[in-house]
């Protein structure tokens, strides 16, 4: 290590002493000046230790004198926490934790990535310094949204990096990892769809709800306001303008989903789905301008759960079958077959067929057949939510809801038609 990098990553880690300091003096800043023990001038000097002790570890190539240092440090800890256990009842430890990380993250300068040790620390000021927003989000969370937290970082940081990459079953069509991996991004659309509902609140109504909820299941919330449209037939407009709007934002969705596993598919069906989009999007907007004339807004639908463990699974199992049948379709029956079989899955899951021949597009299936047939599924979708409409919510509801999901149909069948020529 140079001079001009020896005095830099010195002083990284006397930076990274500052900013940890300066927090925890700020926070410890009404306490009298004999009963701060540790503040800004110690969490700089415990930096500057860091420091020296990764200089003095580089140039004697021995990792123990960092290990000494820490060792001693943490015994000037310990006698300091007992010292302040004693006079007050506090028995946090996080002041202390916070001085062996910078400490460790003062060695790391010296020794290794400075600016990783660096953006570290920064990142250990911000945690000491958001606690308040930190435990108010904590209490925020209900035990349901805790648990799916937990249940996402499960199928995705533990279960998905084990799964196998190679094909297996009938025609190696089955790629656990790849299979797993939609089961993972359609988890984490409902998750975060869940969490942007609850953020925003209730008080937005329920247009906001079918933003967000159609990045989930537009179908599960055409289902939701049908049944309230017909307890709650004064704001029939609202809900048709949440339902064509849910319906919309089913457009954008695919794109990412393809974005995700095919990119190449996005240019053929990125101006078709844009323009379907903005055409539901118009006229929802236009039926809320009406519904606001409504006296009051309608309760918002109850939250689905953010992650659904089991619905995942089903939807693993869905997609496994989707996929081994659009196979055997495309093998047996050519192209018009698998048009056939895009649209009989369109009518209960667009994701799974999208998925499907996203994935069948990169062999075995022409890319021109691939979108034709996820144009095909999404019309076929949109169909049964103007259905759902009409036969859940009476004819008052179908009607406004034809008006919008019409003319969606309308323009992607001229964009399939397009896409023919």
């Amino acid at each position: 290590m140079g001079i001009s990098s020896t005095w830099f990553g010195l002083l990284v880690a006397l930076s990274i002493g500052v900013l940890v300091g300066l927090e925890r003096g700020w926070h410890h800043r009404k306490l009298a000046e004999g009963n701060r023990t540790l503040g800004l001038r110690s969490f700089m000097l415990i930096g500057l230790a860091g420091g020296a002790a990764g200089l003095l570890a580089l140039n004697s190539e021995g990792g123990w004198i960092v290990a000494i240092g820490l060792a001693l440090l943490g015994a000037l800890l310990v006698l300091s926490r007992w010292q302040e256990a004693v006079r007050s009842a506090d028995l946090g430890l996080t002041t202390e934790i916070a001085a062996v990380g910078v400490y460790l993250l003062g060695a790391l300068a010296v020794m290794g990535d400075t600016l990783l040790a660096l953006g570290s620390g920064v990142g250990v000021a911000l945690i000491l310094g958001y606690k308040p927003r930190l435990h108010a989000w904590m209490n925020w969370l209900d035990q349901m949204e805790l648990r799916a937290i937990l249940q996402l970082a499960l199928i995705s940081a533990v279960i998905l990096p084990l799964l196998p990459k190679t094909g297996m079953g009938p025609w190696e069509v089955w790629v656990p990892y790849e299979l797993w991996l939609m089961v993972v991004l359609i988890s984490a659309i409902g998750f975060i769809g869940h969490f942007a509902v609850r953020l925003l609140g209730t008080q937005r109504g329920v247009f906001v709800t079918g933003i967000f909820a159609g990045l989930a299941s537009s179908t599960a919330l055409t289902l939701n306001l049908s049944r309230a449209a017909r307890q709650q037939p004064a704001y029939q407009n609202l809900f048709a303008a949440a339902i064509i709007m849910a319906s919309s934002m089913m457009f954008p969705r695919v794109l990412v989903l393809l974005a995700v596993v095919k990119p190449a598919l996005l240019p053929s069906l990125l101006g078709p789905f844009i323009a379907v989009g903005l055409t539901g999007t118009l006229i929802s907007v236009a039926l809320l301008w009406q519904g606001q004339k409504a006296p009051d807004h309608p309760k918002t639908p109850p939250l689905s759960r953010a992650v659904d463990l089991a619905a995942a699974l089903r939807f693993g199992a869905l997609l496994a079958g989707v996929v081994l049948i659009a196979e055997a379709v495309r093998r047996f029956a050519g192209d018009v077959g698998v048009y056939l079989f895009s649209a009989l899955s369109g009518l209960t899951d667009v994701d799974a067929i999208t998925l499907s021949l996203a994935r069948m597009a990169e062999g075995s299936l022409a890319p021109e057949t691939a979108v034709t047939g996820i144009l095909i599924a999404a019309l076929a979708n949109t169909f049964v939510k103007l259905g759902l409409s009409v036969v859940v919510g009476g004819t008052a509801l179908g009607l406004r809801v034809a008006v919008g999901l019409g003319g969606v149909i309308i323009v992607g069948a001229a964009a399939g038609l397009l896409l023919w020529i």
